[in-house]
């Protein structure tokens, strides 16, 4: 493991690029495993999806810039200070609560990164990406509360409580809960 002050600015963006990487693919899994009961959030984290994989693309451009075309592979467990997630694999079935407060967790994190990179950024273009991708995640749950305003129209609002409804009755009387991909949980 490393300590993040002493990571060089290479070793920030790389690591930047797999945190965009995981953060695209979790919101891919909450949509996947939402989809089902949760039509309307699962949109909203599709949505969430698209803006990581336009943040990761963004820091990949500048990377290519600064230092060329490897990107070494530097994951959150190879730097200390960061909080381990459950893998969203692990948490079945897959309630919208839960979703929300993960999904902030995420934002709220990913945000304290990108305010500490950039804060120890010397080059100026580097610096400039890391503090407006802080204040794009700053924006996030903003964001997710104007997509659930959107998407979540009254109609599918009732219908996605009803849905949360009848599966806490399955859990509550012991029948096998199945998760989106027809496996019980």
């Amino acid at each position: 493991m490393k300590n993040f002050n002493e990571l060089s600015e290479r070793e920030i963006l790389a690591l930047a690029i797999s945190l965009e990487e995981e953060d695209e693919r979790v919101y891919a899994d909450f949509f996947e495993g939402l989809r089902q009961d949760y039509s309307g959030s699962a949109a909203v984290f599709n949505s969430m999806r698209k803006e990581e994989s336009e943040h990761r693309r963004r820091l990949i451009e500048l990377y290519r810039q600064k230092f060329g075309e490897h990107i070494p592979l530097i994951r959150r467990q190879d730097v200390k200070g960061f909080v381990q997630r459950t893998p969203v694999w692990l948490i079945r079935p897959l309630g919208l609560d839960t979703v929300r407060k993960q999904a902030s967790a995420i934002e709220v994190e990913t945000r304290r990164f990108y305010e500490r990179a950039a804060a120890r950024a010397q080059d100026a273009s580097i610096r400039q990406l890391l503090d407006d991708l802080a204040q794009e995640e700053r924006t996030h749950e903003d964001r997710a509360e104007e997509l659930i305003e959107e998407k979540l129209h009254p109609d599918v609002k009732e219908d996605e409580d009803q849905a949360r409804r009848r599966l806490f009755v399955r859990i509550r009387s012991g029948k096998p809960v199945v998760d989106g991909s027809g496996q019980a949980g």
